[in-house]
């Protein structure tokens, strides 16, 4: 059984997920949310009927903090943390993590993410692409899958995947955004794991951001617009080299405009914003085309 379990991100619903997958040698996390939505996290998995002392196993689908932010504590608790290679360094060194983190975030930085600590390497799997962990009787096969980050990768169990944020993000009946954060958005290798995703013998797709999707091609093909919708809205402002301040606001109306002609009220903007804020996706994008340009 799969239990979704509701970070409560900033007293919101439905921003950030954890997923509690029940295996005969116990529960295993996907995610586990940053540091500062712990406690969410160990009322979510007490819920289920289980605690965070018997989860010796954790799945991420990358390092950012609203993802992994909290992996730390899991593995001060015993647990084995599966993660990107290229990810596996920086969790068990942070610091270059936190100071990058800091330059965007300030004095936001323990508000939205919490404490984070090294991870003794030994508890760190590096993952390559395509092989399989067994858990008992479950298997979780790793996909690489860059675009949002050089280091995600897409857990496969059986017929669902959960895709961190490579499959976007969709809340509630809300509609479908790319989250394009600095500083290695690619759009090609996005579209390259949206063409393995489509290749997958994959039913449902399980969102960090948030929940399970059931019509998987029609999902995917929203993401894929609307990705190309925003790269190219931010095109003609990266060739004109225009500055990153005079961008934002433009780019957070147009997105909220996005927002409320599918249907959204201000709480499923402010929801949407927690989960992805869009003066990230200006960042992101804008570093793209210009790594693109001087290529």
């Amino acid at each position: 059984m799969i239990h979704t379990i509701d970070l409560k991100f900033q007293g919101l619903d439905h921003v950030i997920a954890a997923f509690l997958i029940e295996t005969s040698e116990g529960p295993v996390l996907v995610e586990t949310g940053p540091y500062s939505t712990f406690e969410h996290l160990r009322e979510g998995v007490k819920n289920t009927g289980y605690s965070l002392d018997q989860i010796r196993h954790v799945f991420l689908s990358h390092i950012h903090f609203d993802h992994a932010g909290a992996s730390w504590a899991l593995a001060e608790n015993g647990a084995n943390i599966y993660v990107h290679p290229v990810g596996k360094p920086h969790l068990a060194s942070p610091e270059k993590l936190v100071r990058s983190a800091t330059r965007i975030y300030g004095d936001q930085m323990d508000v939205l993410w919490g404490q984070l600590k090294p991870i003794d390497p030994s508890c760190l799997i590096p993952c390559d692409h395509g092989i399989t962990v067994q858990i008992g009787d479950k298997k979780f096969i790793s996909w690489h899958t860059p675009g949002h980050a050089s280091h995600h990768i897409a857990w496969q169990l059986d017929h669902h995947l959960f895709t961190g944020d490579v499959a976007g993000i969709k809340i509630e009946n809300g509609i479908i955004h790319p989250p394009c954060p600095p500083p290695d958005i690619d759009l090609e290798a996005w579209q390259d794991s949206i063409i393995l995703i489509r290749s997958l013998p994959v039913q449902h797709l399980y969102l960090t951001h948030f929940g399970k999707i059931d019509n998987i091609s029609r999902h995917l093909d929203a993401l894929e617009k609307s990705l190309l919708d925003w790269a190219e809205w931010i095109r003609p402002f990266a060739e004109s080299n225009t500055e990153i301040d005079q961008i934002t606001p433009k780019f957070q109306k147009y997105v909220a405009e996005q927002l409320r002609h599918g249907g959204l009220t201000e709480k499923g903007i402010q929801q949407y914003e927690a989960a992805n804020p869009s003066w990230m996706s200006v960042s992101g994008l804008m570093r793209y085309w210009n790594k693109k340009n001087i290529g």
